[in-house]
C-alpha cells in the first residue's frame, strides 16, 4: 500500500466515480481503477461496489477511507509546511463558491493568486451557502465564498463580510411595473415568482422576506441558476427577487426595481478557524487585497445559525 493509492481510494469515495476521481488525479481511470484494484487484493477486502450507475463504499471501504482520509491530509500538510518552511505555497486550494458570487470576480481571484504561487493549484466547487459552510466544517473546504441573509452568519468557521447588496425585484420588460423604480413587497402579492429551489440557502432570503411581512407569493417555477431564472423573467412567465449584481451579470432584459424594506444579501468569504492551511492563508490574502470595508474577521460563532438561512 502507498499514499497514492490512498489518494486513490478517497477521491473515488468523495466523488462516487471513478471517472472523476481519475480527472482529480490527473490520471487514466484504467490505471486509477488498476490501482486499487491492487489494494483490494492487498487488503483481501472489497473498498467499492461498482455498478453501471454508481459507485459506493462498502462497510470495510467506510472503515478504510476515515483513516486514509487522515493519512492523505497529514502528508499534504507535511509537504506544506516544508515548502512554507522554504517560502512557497504549494497543494491544493479547495474553493467553494456559490453560483452567485458579485462580491469579487472568482477568475479574477483565481488569476492572482495563480501568478502569485504558480505552484499551486486550485479545485473549484459550486453548491450552496448551507453545503459549503458544511464542507468547510467537515474539512473538505479551504474557504467558501457565500451570500447570506442579513440576520445570519456562518456558524463553526471564521468568516469575514466582503458586500452586502438589498435584493430588487426583476420583472419583464413588458410588465405593468417595468417603469416603477420602486416597490414594495405587498404590491407583488400575487404576481408569478421564479426562484431557486424550496428549502435551498438561495431561496431562504426571499422567503424570508415574504414571511415577516405576511404577503404570500406563488413560487411557480423553480431553477438552480439565477441564468435560467432571469430567462423565465424575459420570456414574460415569472418576477423574482435577486441581487442586482446577479442580474449586471447576465445577459436578461429583465427591468429591475428597488424593493422598499426588502431583504439584504451579505457575501461573507469563510474558512477554517482552527488551521487554515498554507494555500487558504495566501487566497484569503489575495482576497483582502481585491476587497476593502466590511467587518472584523470573526471566529466560530455557535449562537449565530445555521448557514440554511442564507443564500
Amino acid at each position: 500500500m502507498d499514499l497514492q493509492q490512498l489518494r486513490y481510494v478517497v477521491e473515488v469515495a468523495s466523488s462516487s466515480s471513478f471517472t472523476r476521481a481519475a480527472e482529480r488525479c490527473f490520471v487514466t481511470q484504467s490505471a486509477l481503477s488498476h490501482q486499487i484494484a491492487a489494494l483490494e487484493r492487498e487488503l483481501g477486502q472489497r473498498l467499492f461496489v461498482r455498478s453501471s450507475r454508481s459507485v459506493r463504499t462498502t462497510e470495510a471501504g467506510d472503515a478504510f477511507v476515515a483513516h486514509a482520509r487522515i493519512a492523505v491530509a497529514a502528508a499534504d500538510h507535511a509537504r506544506e509546511a516544508a515548502a512554507q518552511a522554504a517560502g512557497r505555497v504549494v497543494g491544493t486550494l479547495r474553493l467553494g463558491v456559490i453560483p452567485t458570487v458579485t462580491a469579487v470576480s472568482v477568475p479574477h481571484v483565481i488569476a492572482r493568486f495563480r501568478r502569485a504561487h504558480p505552484e499551486a493549484r486550485v479545485h473549484l466547487i459550486m453548491g450552496n451557502s448551507d453545503a459549503l459552510v458544511a464542507g468547510v466544517r467537515r474539512g473538505e473546504l479551504d474557504v467558501a465564498l457565500l451570500g447570506l441573509r442579513d440576520e445570519v452568519s456562518p456558524s463553526g468557521v471564521a468568516s469575514r463580510e466582503l458586500a452586502r447588496e438589498s435584493l430588487v425585484a426583476a420583472v419583464p420588460s413588458t410588465h405593468r411595473f417595468a417603469r416603477r423604480t420602486d416597490l414594495s413587497l405587498e404590491e407583488l402579492a400575487g404576481e408569478v415568482f421564479a426562484d431557486f429551489p424550496a428549502g435551498t440557502s438561495g431561496r431562504a432570503q426571499s422567503d424570508a422576506a415574504f414571511a415577516s411581512s405576511g404577503v404570500p407569493r406563488d413560487v411557480s417555477f423553480e431553477a438552480d441558476s439565477a441564468e435560467l431564472i432571469l430567462g423565465l423573467v424575459s420570456a414574460g412567465l415569472a418576477i423574482t427577487l435577486l441581487a442586482p449584481g446577479v442580474i449586471a451579470a447576465t445577459s436578461s432584459d429583465a427591468v429591475a426595481a428597488e424593493i422598499i424594506g426588502g431583504p439584504v444579501r451579505v457575501e461573507h468569504v469563510a474558512w477554517d478557524a482552527k488551521a487554515p492551511r498554507a494555500v487558504a492563508t495566501a487566497f484569503l490574502d489575495v482576497i483582502a487585497s481585491v476587497t476593502s470595508g466590511g467587518e472584523d474577521e470573526t471566529g466560530p460563532e455557535e449562537s449565530s445559525g445555521p448557514a440554511s438561512s442564507g443564500s
